[in-house]
């Protein structure tokens, strides 16, 4: 008789086993572990003050108790951590990132549909923050090339202040994603654009009117389709 299950390697009571209660417990822990599998975040380095019960997915690089764990649930089990193989068909939440993700039997993917060769489609959301100054400013997020854009979303977070309203675009098109936007804290905009394939990587601009910046944030979320060619 085997000592774990095929699938979740649960721990199997042995005939005449002493101790039983242990090993169902450990049972117990592992289910209520991978079960409605949600994480708190995905890194590389164990946190320094975890809690029961916490888990998270290990990252690339990984380091201290993590080591030689990656891609692995890292899961906190009373004064340490142990750990979960995920296998093909798994899902994941990640809470920090509010990212939903599947394991191929290889790596976690975010793919919605792929090919046994390494082909993918993938429908992507990128967020930053971006401090405004000057004429113009070039977020730190940009349209990753081929990739087929949907639209930009934009939120003002800190009151813009030397303009009277600013356009959300990118060179050549300021415009692309909303103009005559607010300036007041909490103003926002769906700036929707017809299916647009892009060949290389666009910097999203945020562009003054009125006279320039002189303070202020805009946070940015850009909507965009990723394919993956097969390997």
């Amino acid at each position: 008789m085997p000592d774990t299950t095929p699938n979740l390697a649960l721990p199997l009571l042995a005939a005449a086993q002493a101790q039983k209660h242990v090993t169902h417990n450990e049972a117990l822990v592992r289910l209520d572990a991978v079960v409605q599998l949600a994480v708190i975040d995905r890194r590389a380095a164990p946190p320094s003050s975890p809690a029961e019960g916490d888990r998270h997915l290990v990252d690339a690089g990984a380091s201290g108790a993590f080591t030689g764990h990656e891609d692995e649930i890292a899961l906190r089990d009373g004064e340490g951590w142990s750990f979960l193989a995920p296998r093909a068909g798994w899902r994941l939440y990640i809470a920090a990132e509010r990212a939903s993700l599947i394991h191929d039997g290889d790596a976690w993917t975010d793919a919605l549909a792929a090919t046994p060769g390494g082909g993918a489609f993938a429908l992507r959301a990128y967020e930053a923050e971006v401090t405004l100054a000057g004429a113009s400013t070039v977020a730190a997020l940009a349209i990753p090339d081929r990739a087929i854009c949907l639209g930009v979303a934009s939120r003002t977070a800190e009151a813009v202040t030397g303009a009277t309203s600013y356009s959300v675009g990118i060179a050549g098109d300021t415009a692309k994603f909303g103009s005559s936007l607010g300036v007041a804290p909490g103003a926002s905009n769906i700036g929707v654009i017809g299916p647009q394939a892009f060949y290389a990587d666009t910097p999203l601009v945020i562009t003054a009117a009125g006279g320039a910046f002189t303070g202020g944030k805009v946070r940015l979320v850009l909507y965009c389709i990723v394919l993956a060619a097969p390997l």
